[in-house]
């Protein structure tokens, strides 16, 4: 069975043929995925721009946008059959939300022991994470804002949480957000309240004002790294007031793309999110969670926020 998005908010299971696996291959049974309420409940909506259709695409869709798609890409599995050295190995996959399913052995990257199986539905966030800092190039004693405490902003906040003698602050307008921070042994503001002259602000907020307070929050010459993703929505943003006369920057970061002077490939970034997931404060971005066949009644109540949570964690029957 599979979750797909049949027309712009509403979803439903269905059945899927999966075959045997062949030369190359593994066949993995799931024990969680993840749902990620920035980028796919956009797609539930049917927010995805024409345009971007095809940049959008997840590795292993089936369908087009904007539905009907069985869309996805936090999953973790056990290998049931397929290459022996993986067989009964728990798994990371850029999967959608289906029970079982075929992919070739290097689409799986192995979970460390020590990583619960559902804290490991965060690896693709925390990948997001690990690329935006790489984006940001934070130095020693930095101080430091993230503005928006929503799944990626809270991974990239965990991470730069044991960034080297760096003054790191969380914001957000959620006062109930403040509980997060002291989990990742952070501080806590609001907006109105967010501590100023700052060398770096990663904006995560999804919201325009969000963006607009980061610009705020800046010394001159410092440098917001903008992870938010819009959609369709326009983003109205006043560049006639200290834009210019500070010289201030906004940088974009995408997961899509890796600095070249990393020297990293994607492979690499991937296991090194699963390394970083053996912290145990990544824990506390797991808000939420609900059995599989509940799909079709959860994915609308997170899409319009009646449903609060940061990572929402799918189980699988037999778990």
């Amino acid at each position: 069975m599979a979750f797909w998005l049949s027309c712009p908010g509403s979803g439903e299971l269905r059945p899927e043929d999966v075959p045997d696996p062949g030369p190359g291959e593994v066949l993995v049974r799931t024990l969680h995925s993840g749902v990620s309420r920035g980028t796919e409940t956009l797609v539930f909506q049917g927010r995805v721009p024409e345009n971007q259709w095809a940049s959008m695409r997840a590795p292993f869709q089936s369908g087009d946008f904007p539905a009907p798609v069985k869309y996805g890409y936090l999953n973790v599995g056990v290998v049931e059959a397929g290459d022996p050295e993986l067989v009964g190995r728990t798994v990371f996959c850029l999967y959608p939300h289906q029970t079982r399913y075929v992919v070739p052995r290097a689409a799986v990257t192995v979970v460390p022991a020590d990583v619960p199986a559902h804290r490991a539905v965060l690896t693709g966030t925390v990948e997001t994470a690990v690329n935006a800092v790489w984006d940001a190039n934070p130095q020693v004693g930095d101080r430091i804002t993230v503005v928006g405490a929503g799944m990626v902003g809270a991974s990239v906040a965990a991470i730069l949480a044991a960034f080297p003698a760096a003054d790191v602050e969380l914001v957000d307008v959620d006062p109930a957000r403040a509980g997060l921070a002291a989990a990742l042994g952070i501080r806590f503001a609001t907006g109105e309240d967010a501590t100023g002259d700052r060398d770096l602000v990663i904006h995560a907020s999804a919201n325009p004002a969000g963006l607009a307070r980061s610009l705020e929050l800046l010394r001159t010459e410092g440098t917001v790294v903008e992870l938010s993703w819009y959609g369709d929505r326009p983003v109205p943003l006043l560049l006639g007031e200290n834009f210019h006369s500070r010289r201030l920057t906004i940088r974009s970061s995408q997961v899509g793309g890796i600095l070249p002077s990393r020297g990293r490939t994607y492979a690499e970034r991937l296991r090194l999110a699963l390394e970083l997931l053996r912290d145990d404060r990544f824990e506390a971005l797991v808000t939420g969670r609900s059995p599989f066949a509940e799909m079709p009644e959860v994915l609308p109540r997170l899409a319009d926020g009646s449903l609060t949570a940061l990572c929402h964690v799918i189980d699988y029957p037999g778990n």
